[in-house]
């Protein structure tokens, strides 16, 4: 079991950082890059400079600064001009990244120079509890909503829910969002929760707790309604299958309650199939947080990468890639390790 856990957490490991390499060298590749945003354009009258620049001068204070960045380097350490190679060793910008990140150092940020580690920390501040407080609020009314749609899926009720759980799988997210402003944070309409704004400077730490949990509550929801059809259909559609199976059958016709039935025995078999969906659960809310974080004016994780990569930073990119990517991966090994304690038959003999 332990040989078994060390080797799929190395397979994790060696993923993410292939995926962040990527994107690394990748974002090398793109048009433009900081460098242009760091230089006011002589053309752009919003943006008045001291002088006109000649494209000589341009052209110099464009490559300070790719010096200044490091991006004046090789990019890997091979690299192809005019159909012929050349090895550049060492001294190319993905081993220093490389290194750097070995060492525990993801680099600055392009933009003011901050370290890259401290932004992503002070933005998880508030993306963890929001991505969290969604995973686990989706999870217990998935359980909830997925033995209410089981036991009667024919009546009223149930059909019902089945329906505005659909239409609310097929509704993209940033329309979702825009809904719930215009319906609870709408003044000519229903202005029940803030959709925008920061706690007062002088506030105490009980009245900013207040304020961001009133803050949190549209994007919570917004995120967990985002996740909830993905949740609880499946789960219903499982455990109505349960539902007609022998055991059930029997259990039922000597006097078991449907509920009961459905809570004690159906349910620790229709769960199962659940772990999968479960894995695919940190993407989206990811995704979501990012859209209403913009939306709702929160400096979170999904806002501050969104920024970086309209920046072209690409020390905050990467590395939020490689933080995605991990998280990612290590939520397929949490799904592994929870099948293997569901379904005892399927741990390893060796």
């Amino acid at each position: 079991m332990l040989r078994w856990l060390l080797v799929r957490l190395g397979r994790a490991a060696a993923a993410a950082w292939l995926i962040a390499s990527l994107v690394f060298i990748g974002s090398r590749q793109l048009p433009g890059g900081p460098e242009q945003l760091a230089l006011a354009d002589a053309s752009d009258l919003s943006r008045p400079v001291a002088g006109a620049r000649t494209a000589a001068i341009e052209q110099l204070a464009q490559q300070a600064v790719r010096n200044r960045l490091g991006l004046a380097a090789p990019v890997f350490y091979v690299t192809r001009v005019a159909r012929q190679w050349y090895w550049h060793g060492t001294a190319n910008q993905y081993h220093r990244w490389a290194v750097a990140v070995l060492h525990g150092s993801l680099g600055r940020s392009y933009r003011d120079g901050q370290p890259v580690t401290t932004l992503l920390v002070q933005a998880m501040r508030y993306t963890l509890p929001l991505a969290a407080g969604a995973a686990g609020l989706a999870l217990v009314l998935a359980l909830a909503l997925g033995l209410y749609l089981a036991r009667a899926p024919a009546s009223w009720g149930p059909r019902l829910a089945f329906s505005l759980l659909n239409g609310v799988q097929i509704t993209p997210l940033f329309l979702l969002a825009l809904g719930l402003l215009l319906l609870l944070a709408n003044p000519d309409f229903l202005n029940v929760l803030p959709a925008e704004g920061r706690a007062p400077a002088a506030a105490s730490g009980g009245q900013q707790l207040a304020y961001w949990l009133e803050r949190a509550a549209l994007p919570l929801l917004c995120l967990v309604l985002a996740v909830l059809p993905e949740l609880t259909l499946p789960l219903a559609a499982r455990l109505r299958q349960e539902a007609s199976t022998g055991y059930a059958t029997t259990a039922l016709a000597k006097g078991l309650p449907l509920e009961q039935m459905l809570r004690y025995h159906a349910l620790p078999n229709a769960v199962i199939p659940l772990l999968t969906t479960l894995t695919d659960l940190l993407p989206t809310l990811v995704a979501g947080t990012v859209v209403v974080e913009v939306l709702f004016d929160l400096p979170g994780l999904g806002r501050l990468l969104a920024e970086a990569a309209a920046a072209h930073d690409y020390p905050l990119v990467v590395a939020g890639v490689l933080l995605t990517a991990t998280a990612r991966l290590l939520g397929m090994l949490l799904a592994d390790i929870l099948y293997l304690l569901v379904d005892p038959r399927l741990r390893p003999t060796a």
